[in-house]
């Protein structure tokens, strides 16, 4: 294993010397598919030679013991190795996991979609209330949120809505929010004090660059319309809304939030770019079935992975067995604990699928 690591880092060093030269250093997409690269190598570069470092320390620890100590000094010896095996074995097991599968998108920024599944007007609310939530964990991260598009209806709620979350690691920790997710609740509509159960769907896709995937223009069709949602009566009296068509796949990507129709179709490129990436990457992957379905399911009941049980103030996430109590925290973005829990799983799956 400690060879895959010493040519990991040789790979590290190379790219080093190859992000100086004059020739990389003026071609911006090489540049920064150099870098990216890099970045993806540095926290095992980072770990190994820590395991380097201490392993060095146990070896010299060692050779003092055996050459004969005092009492006292001897007692320190046999601690501080004690505390350096300890350090030994957690490092090893980093190393480990560092050598699973990279989803080399971990670190770019997010594109969320979330739509109303079942249960009407308080399904449409359940979306706003994940949008807000995940508006405010983005906000306590330091990550930017913008809205490409939404379409709300008559009590405040969401029948869908679309942004994207500009900041390092995004994608990497919002994926795991990707599926359906169930609330159980008395609405605010409810008379009667009945409990229902609704669900939303989220995707999250990986924000792509042109280095990620190249769009033929002749390929698209472009519609320039009047925006029909908030924003003014500027708004509606110019044409600034976008449709983007992918004509050979038919995706539609479309943005009516800015007053720009330049940015308006800068947002909506963005989306289509995400979408036609996340194809890509799933065929690589030769995952079977329709691609955003694998996200998003058909919204029913019976596909959740979360369940927001609001009369006994409970999360469940299927996915890992967890309960967590403080819904109205969670809510408010407080969603770290949870997100790594989900971490921890996934990499101790992967581990024991690498083990067999």
């Amino acid at each position: 294993m400690l060879d895959k690591f010493e040519a990991i880092e040789k790979r590290y060093e190379e790219l080093n010397g190859l992000m100086t030269q004059p020739e990389v250093y003026n071609d911006f997409q090489r540049l920064q598919s150099l870098a990216q690269e890099k970045a993806g190598l540095e926290d095992a570069v980072s770990k190994y030679r820590q395991y380097i470092s201490v392993t060095n320390s146990i070896k010299d620890t060692e050779t003092m013991i055996e050459q004969g100590l005092d009492a006292e000094m001897l007692s320190l010896a046999k601690d501080e190795l004690n505390g350096l095996k300890e350090s030994e074995q957690k490092l090893l097991q980093d190393l480990k996991l560092s050598l699973l599968p990279k989803d080399n998108n971990e670190i770019k920024d997010a594109i969320v979609e979330i739509r109303a599944g079942t249960g009407g007007d308080e399904a449409a609310l359940f979306a706003a209330d994940l949008y807000r939530m995940y508006f405010r964990y983005a906000q306590s991260k330091g990550w930017h949120v913008e809205i490409i598009d939404s379409n709300q209806n008559e009590v405040g709620g969401f029948k869908e809505i679309i942004f994207e979350v500009k900041g390092k690691g995004a994608f990497g920790h919002l994926k795991y929010e990707r599926g359906v997710h169930r609330v159980q609740r008395v609405p605010v509509t409810e008379a009667s004090g009945r409990i229902h159960t609704s669900t939303a769907t989220v995707a999250v896709l990986p924000e792509a660059e042109d280095i990620d995937i190249q769009v033929n223009p002749e390929d698209l069709r472009i519609d320039i319309f009047r925006s029909g949602g908030a924003g003014g009566q500027n708004v509606n009296k110019l044409s600034t809304a976008v449709r983007i068509t992918h004509i050979p796949t038919g995706i539609v990507a479309i943005c009516q939030d800015e007053r720009s129709q330049l940015r308006n179709k800068t947002k909506a490129m963005a989306v289509l770019r995400a979408r036609l990436y996340d194809i890509e990457q799933r065929k690589q992957q030769q995952e079977v079935g329709d691609e955003r379905r694998s996200q998003i399911g058909s919204a029913e009941r019976s596909e959740k992975i979360r369940t927001y049980n609001f009369p006994q103030d409970r999360l469940t996430d299927h996915r890992i067995n967890l309960s967590m109590h403080g819904l109205p925290k969670i809510l408010a973005g407080d969603l770290d604990k949870l997100i790594d829990a989900l971490a921890t799983g996934e990499q101790a799956k992967q581990l024991e699928e690498s083990m067999l």
